[in-house]
């Protein structure tokens, strides 16, 4: 149901009981929320080539807690994958295969050719989650602070050496 559709058969019932319009908003609010959800889309998409997307999808889910939207990947006639849209947090970065629109993996090329920053609530979790899952880190946790605002964080190698950061918001208060 439509929330616009919610809310005039809200209107339309005798609903005194408070606990009966208290249900009825979450319910309205539930459906504002996916009907919003539907519609926002990423302004600025980042693509990420790897020499095995498959492999990649597979790690940067297990490794950095990364999900695929299935309803966007293409795969070739051949079967391979040639673009995968994986979600963090709201935000999103396409995946595909090495050399598409002159782009590279790190693994081809030699040397790291982008720098990827994602913000997480507990990044001392997702350390230990990306240790568990075979990550490569660069660089250990470490917190950075300037003036009173600052953040936690720590930077990773995926299987085919691109770097990223992972980085918890803190305060000095």
């Amino acid at each position: 149901m439509k929330p616009v559709d919610l809310a005039r058969k809200l209107r339309r019932e005798p609903a005194v009981d408070p606990s009966a319009l208290e249900r009825g908003k979450a319910v309205l609010m539930a459906a504002i929320r996916r009907e919003v959800e539907r519609t926002r889309r990423p302004m600025i998409v980042p693509e990420i080539p790897y020499l095995d997307v498959r492999a990649a999808l597979a790690f940067l889910e297990r490794a950095f807690g990364f999900r695929e939207i299935t309803t966007e990947r293409l795969v070739s006639a051949g079967g391979e994958i040639d673009h995968a849209t994986l979600e963090f947090d709201g935000a999103v970065v396409g995946i595909g295969p090495s050399g598409h629109h002159g782009a590279i993996s790190p693994q081809r090329g030699g040397i790291e050719s982008q720098y990827i920053g994602v913000y997480v609530d507990d990044v001392d979790a997702h350390h230990r989650r990306a240790l568990a899952a075979g990550a490569r880190i660069a660089a250990g946790l470490r917190d950075y602070f300037w003036s009173d605002d600052g953040h936690r964080t720590y930077e990773a190698l995926d299987l085919e050496g691109h770097r990223w950061s992972f980085r918890q918001r803190m305060s000095r208060a």
